[in-house]
């Protein structure tokens, strides 16, 4: 078989910017690093995106503080936790998750920083399960033109 068993964890709106706030979305689909990962047969697990499912696709911007209620975070904890269960199955088989890449700067997705109520929730349960994994994030200023070798 031909597999690498590497993995990267990646925010919902990398590979579907039709998820995004309206007035936010910086590609007309997908950003071009996924063609970096799938070139180097890096397997990707995307995450749901909270937003989309809390309040839809036509939702104003919103802020941190907006978006973090019990609610929220409930959601978005139910939202990871099937995600949590694929992860301990790769692993327990040999398989290597090397990124988490979120998003700079937004309300569930920002990982340094003023880390997104998603990406706090993501983390507090894989320091829960014991597992460490290395971050990135898609810079506020980078669109579909930008190149995907900037990142790293």
């Amino acid at each position: 078989m031909k597999r690498n068993k590497k993995l990267i964890l990646i925010s919902h709106c990398i590979l579907n910017q039709n998820s995004v706030v309206k007035p936010l979305a910086r590609a007309k689909g997908a950003f071009p690093i996924i063609k970096s990962f799938i070139d180097e047969g890096v397997g990707i697990i995307q995450l749901p995106c909270p937003e989309f499912k809390f309040l839809g696709p036509n939702r104003k911007p919103m802020s941190k503080e907006e978006y973090d209620t019990p609610q929220y975070r409930e959601l978005c904890r139910n939202l990871f936790l099937p995600i949590l269960e694929d992860i301990k199955k790769y692993i327990e088989n040999g398989y290597e998750l090397q990124t988490i890449i979120g998003i700079n700067q937004s309300p569930t997705c920002s990982i340094t920083g003023k880390r997104g109520v998603f990406m706090d929730e993501i983390f507090k349960i894989l320091e829960k399960e014991n597992i460490h994994i290395d971050s990135l994030e898609i810079p506020t200023d980078y669109t579909e033109d930008s190149d995907p070798t900037s990142l790293w």
